[in-house]
Protein backbone atom coordinates (compact mmCIF):
# COMPACT_ATOMS: atom_id res chain seq x y z
CA UNK A 1 0.00 0.00 0.00
CA UNK A 2 1.45 3.36 -0.93
CA UNK A 3 0.71 7.00 -1.71
CA UNK A 4 2.71 10.14 -2.20
CA UNK A 5 2.83 10.66 1.59
CA UNK A 6 3.44 7.19 2.93
CA UNK A 7 4.57 3.67 2.15
CA UNK A 8 3.93 0.39 3.99
CA UNK A 9 6.68 -2.21 3.64
CA UNK A 10 4.88 -5.29 4.96
CA UNK A 11 1.88 -7.34 3.89
CA UNK A 12 -1.31 -7.35 5.93
CA UNK A 13 -1.43 -10.15 8.56
CA UNK A 14 2.28 -10.87 8.24
CA UNK A 15 4.43 -11.57 11.31
CA UNK A 16 6.80 -8.82 12.42
CA UNK A 17 9.57 -8.84 15.03
CA UNK A 18 11.20 -6.07 17.12
CA UNK A 19 13.31 -3.81 14.93
CA UNK A 20 11.35 -4.38 11.71
CA UNK A 21 10.65 -1.19 9.77
CA UNK A 22 7.00 -1.57 8.74
CA UNK A 23 6.13 1.81 7.25
CA UNK A 24 7.23 5.32 6.42
CA UNK A 25 5.43 8.63 6.45
CA UNK A 26 1.86 9.65 7.16
CA UNK A 27 0.29 6.54 8.70
CA UNK A 28 -1.87 6.28 11.81
CA UNK A 29 -0.50 4.12 14.64
CA UNK A 30 -3.36 2.47 16.55
CA UNK A 31 -1.11 0.50 18.96
CA UNK A 32 1.67 2.89 20.07
CA UNK A 33 2.97 0.38 22.62
CA UNK A 34 3.89 -1.97 19.78
CA UNK A 35 4.82 0.44 16.95
CA UNK A 36 7.21 3.34 17.42
CA UNK A 37 7.86 6.26 15.08
CA UNK A 38 11.58 6.86 14.75
CA UNK A 39 13.86 9.20 12.78
CA UNK A 40 12.96 10.23 9.23
CA UNK A 41 9.32 9.29 9.76
CA UNK A 42 9.89 5.54 9.79
CA UNK A 43 7.70 3.24 11.91
CA UNK A 44 9.42 0.39 13.76
CA UNK A 45 7.96 -2.67 15.47
CA UNK A 46 8.79 -3.15 19.16
CA UNK A 47 7.18 -6.58 19.67
CA UNK A 48 6.72 -9.88 17.90
CA UNK A 49 3.24 -9.85 16.48
CA UNK A 50 0.81 -9.84 13.60
CA UNK A 51 0.51 -6.58 11.65
CA UNK A 52 -3.00 -5.37 10.82
CA UNK A 53 -3.29 -2.79 8.03
CA UNK A 54 -6.59 -0.99 7.48
CA UNK A 55 -7.72 1.77 5.16
CA UNK A 56 -9.74 4.26 7.26
CA UNK A 57 -11.15 7.05 5.09
CA UNK A 58 -8.07 8.50 3.42
CA UNK A 59 -5.54 7.18 5.94
CA UNK A 60 -3.72 3.94 6.58
CA UNK A 61 -4.08 2.65 10.16
CA UNK A 62 -1.50 0.22 11.52
CA UNK A 63 -1.97 -1.98 14.57
CA UNK A 64 -0.24 -5.05 15.97
CA UNK A 65 -1.65 -8.16 17.61
CA UNK A 66 1.21 -9.21 19.91
CA UNK A 67 2.20 -12.87 19.94
CA UNK A 68 4.31 -12.64 23.08
CA UNK A 69 4.51 -10.34 26.08
CA UNK A 70 4.10 -10.08 29.85
CA UNK A 71 0.76 -9.43 31.49
CA UNK A 72 0.17 -5.82 32.56
CA UNK A 73 -2.90 -5.47 34.82
CA UNK A 74 -5.86 -3.25 33.98
CA UNK A 75 -8.70 -2.32 36.30
CA UNK A 76 -11.58 -4.72 35.74
CA UNK A 77 -9.40 -7.61 34.56
CA UNK A 78 -10.22 -11.08 35.86
CA UNK A 79 -7.04 -12.80 37.01
CA UNK A 80 -6.22 -16.21 38.46
CA UNK A 81 -3.59 -15.76 41.15
CA UNK A 82 -1.55 -18.04 43.39
CA UNK A 83 -0.83 -17.01 46.98
CA UNK A 84 2.93 -16.57 47.42
CA UNK A 85 3.15 -14.60 50.67
CA UNK A 86 1.00 -13.62 53.63
CA UNK A 87 1.19 -10.27 55.39
CA UNK A 88 -0.48 -9.04 58.54
CA UNK A 89 -3.69 -7.89 56.85
CA UNK A 90 -3.37 -9.08 53.24
CA UNK A 91 -2.28 -11.89 50.94
CA UNK A 92 0.15 -11.37 48.05
CA UNK A 93 -0.61 -13.26 44.85
CA UNK A 94 1.45 -14.14 41.82
CA UNK A 95 -0.67 -12.89 38.91
CA UNK A 96 2.05 -13.33 36.22
CA UNK A 97 2.73 -9.58 36.26
CA UNK A 98 5.91 -7.67 37.15
CA UNK A 99 4.29 -6.96 40.54
CA UNK A 100 2.17 -9.02 42.98
CA UNK A 101 -1.55 -8.62 43.42
CA UNK A 102 -2.68 -7.54 46.89
CA UNK A 103 -5.82 -9.12 48.33
CA UNK A 104 -6.86 -7.45 51.57
CA UNK A 105 -8.38 -9.57 54.32
CA UNK A 106 -11.35 -7.24 54.74
CA UNK A 107 -12.22 -7.72 51.07
CA UNK A 108 -11.83 -11.49 51.08
CA UNK A 109 -13.77 -11.99 54.32
CA UNK A 110 -16.34 -9.29 53.63
CA UNK A 111 -15.99 -7.97 57.18
CA UNK A 112 -13.49 -6.13 59.40
CA UNK A 113 -10.36 -8.13 60.22
CA UNK A 114 -8.34 -7.96 63.44
CA UNK A 115 -4.84 -9.45 63.05
CA UNK A 116 -4.45 -9.60 66.83
CA UNK A 117 -7.22 -12.18 67.18
CA UNK A 118 -7.35 -13.88 63.78
CA UNK A 119 -4.90 -15.67 61.48
CA UNK A 120 -4.99 -15.20 57.71
CA UNK A 121 -3.68 -18.73 57.12
CA UNK A 122 -7.03 -20.10 58.29
CA UNK A 123 -8.59 -18.74 55.10
CA UNK A 124 -5.87 -18.75 52.42
CA UNK A 125 -2.39 -20.27 52.60
CA UNK A 126 0.65 -20.16 50.34
CA UNK A 127 -0.08 -22.12 47.17
CA UNK A 128 -3.83 -21.56 47.21
CA UNK A 129 -5.41 -20.46 43.91
CA UNK A 130 -7.80 -17.50 43.79
CA UNK A 131 -9.96 -16.03 41.04
CA UNK A 132 -10.05 -12.26 41.56
CA UNK A 133 -10.66 -8.96 39.80
CA UNK A 134 -8.22 -6.07 39.54
CA UNK A 135 -9.97 -3.35 41.55
CA UNK A 136 -7.27 -0.66 41.51
CA UNK A 137 -4.06 -0.19 39.58
CA UNK A 138 -2.29 3.02 38.58
CA UNK A 139 1.37 1.82 38.30
CA UNK A 140 2.33 3.74 41.45
CA UNK A 141 1.61 0.76 43.70
CA UNK A 142 0.90 -2.95 43.42
CA UNK A 143 -2.53 -3.83 41.98
CA UNK A 144 -5.33 -4.21 44.51
CA UNK A 145 -7.55 -7.26 44.00
CA UNK A 146 -11.13 -7.98 45.02
CA UNK A 147 -13.21 -11.16 45.24
CA UNK A 148 -16.48 -9.33 45.88
CA UNK A 149 -18.19 -10.40 42.65
CA UNK A 150 -20.01 -13.53 41.53
CA UNK A 151 -17.72 -16.39 40.60
CA UNK A 152 -14.67 -15.00 42.39
CA UNK A 153 -12.83 -16.46 45.38
CA UNK A 154 -10.77 -19.47 46.38
CA UNK A 155 -10.52 -22.31 43.86
CA UNK A 156 -11.30 -25.67 45.45
CA UNK A 157 -11.22 -27.94 42.39
CA UNK A 158 -10.13 -28.04 38.77
CA UNK A 159 -6.96 -28.00 36.69
CA UNK A 160 -4.86 -24.94 35.93
CA UNK A 161 -2.95 -24.29 32.71
CA UNK A 162 -1.07 -21.26 31.41
CA UNK A 163 -0.86 -19.62 27.99
CA UNK A 164 0.70 -16.41 26.70
CA UNK A 165 -1.46 -13.57 28.12
CA UNK A 166 -1.62 -11.91 24.71
CA UNK A 167 -3.40 -15.00 23.32
CA UNK A 168 -6.30 -14.71 25.78
CA UNK A 169 -8.54 -12.72 23.39
CA UNK A 170 -8.18 -15.51 20.81
CA UNK A 171 -9.19 -18.17 23.36
CA UNK A 172 -12.27 -16.13 24.24
CA UNK A 173 -13.10 -15.13 20.66
CA UNK A 174 -15.33 -12.41 19.29
CA UNK A 175 -18.52 -12.22 21.38
CA UNK A 176 -17.13 -15.24 23.32
CA UNK A 177 -17.53 -17.45 20.24
CA UNK A 178 -14.41 -19.58 20.84
CA UNK A 179 -14.82 -20.15 24.57
CA UNK A 180 -18.53 -20.92 24.22
CA UNK A 181 -17.74 -23.49 21.52
CA UNK A 182 -15.04 -25.06 23.70
CA UNK A 183 -17.40 -25.41 26.66
CA UNK A 184 -20.25 -26.72 24.51
CA UNK A 185 -18.16 -29.46 22.86
CA UNK A 186 -16.27 -30.55 26.00
CA UNK A 187 -18.88 -29.87 28.72
CA UNK A 188 -16.03 -28.32 30.71
CA UNK A 189 -16.51 -25.21 32.83
CA UNK A 190 -13.66 -22.93 31.73
CA UNK A 191 -12.57 -19.71 33.43
CA UNK A 192 -10.08 -17.66 31.43
CA UNK A 193 -8.01 -15.10 33.34
CA UNK A 194 -6.73 -12.05 31.51
CA UNK A 195 -3.31 -12.96 32.89
CA UNK A 196 -3.16 -16.15 30.81
CA UNK A 197 -4.13 -18.66 33.50
CA UNK A 198 -7.07 -20.88 32.64
CA UNK A 199 -9.07 -23.02 35.09
CA UNK A 200 -10.84 -26.11 33.77
CA UNK A 201 -13.44 -28.26 35.52
CA UNK A 202 -14.26 -31.17 33.21
CA UNK A 203 -16.47 -34.30 33.39
CA UNK A 204 -13.47 -36.65 33.25
CA UNK A 205 -9.69 -36.64 32.67
CA UNK A 206 -10.00 -37.75 29.04
CA UNK A 207 -12.16 -34.84 27.95
CA UNK A 208 -10.00 -32.51 30.05
CA UNK A 209 -7.00 -33.64 28.01
CA UNK A 210 -8.91 -32.82 24.80
CA UNK A 211 -9.80 -29.37 26.12
CA UNK A 212 -6.19 -28.64 27.08
CA UNK A 213 -4.92 -29.77 23.68
CA UNK A 214 -7.50 -27.52 21.99
CA UNK A 215 -6.49 -24.50 24.09
CA UNK A 216 -2.81 -25.08 23.37
CA UNK A 217 -3.63 -25.35 19.66
CA UNK A 218 -5.43 -22.00 19.84
CA UNK A 219 -2.37 -20.50 21.52
CA UNK A 220 -0.03 -21.88 18.85
CA UNK A 221 -2.22 -20.84 15.91
CA UNK A 222 -3.66 -17.58 17.27
CA UNK A 223 -2.28 -15.58 14.36
CA UNK A 224 -4.09 -17.65 11.70
CA UNK A 225 -7.55 -17.21 10.19
CA UNK A 226 -10.41 -19.73 10.26
CA UNK A 227 -9.25 -20.92 13.66
CA UNK A 228 -12.64 -21.43 15.33
CA UNK A 229 -13.79 -23.97 12.75
CA UNK A 230 -10.43 -25.79 12.82
CA UNK A 231 -10.63 -26.07 16.61
CA UNK A 232 -14.19 -27.40 16.36
CA UNK A 233 -13.05 -30.09 13.92
CA UNK A 234 -10.01 -30.87 16.09
CA UNK A 235 -12.14 -31.43 19.21
CA UNK A 236 -14.61 -33.65 17.37
CA UNK A 237 -11.81 -35.72 15.84
CA UNK A 238 -10.09 -36.11 19.22
CA UNK A 239 -13.35 -37.17 20.89
CA UNK A 240 -13.97 -39.78 18.19
CA UNK A 241 -10.39 -41.04 18.44
CA UNK A 242 -10.67 -41.39 22.22
CA UNK A 243 -14.15 -42.94 22.14
CA UNK A 244 -15.76 -40.01 23.95
CA UNK A 245 -18.70 -39.22 21.65
CA UNK A 246 -21.18 -41.31 23.65
CA UNK A 247 -19.93 -40.58 27.17
CA UNK A 248 -21.94 -37.52 28.06
CA UNK A 249 -19.63 -35.11 26.22
CA UNK A 250 -20.97 -35.37 22.67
Amino acid sequence: MASSSHVVYVQNRSIIVPGDIVAYGDVEIATPNYLQRIEDGRVMATVTGLIDIQQVNDRIRLSVIPLKGRYIPKEGDIVIGIVTDIGITAWFLDIRAPFPGVLNATDYLGRPFNPATDNLRKYLDVGDVVIAKVAQFDRTRDPILTVQDKGLGKVVEGSLIEIEPCRVPRVIGKRRSMINMLMELTRCNIVVGNNGRILLKCPNPEIEAVAILAIKKIEAEAHTSGLTERIREFIIEEKIRRGLMNHGVS
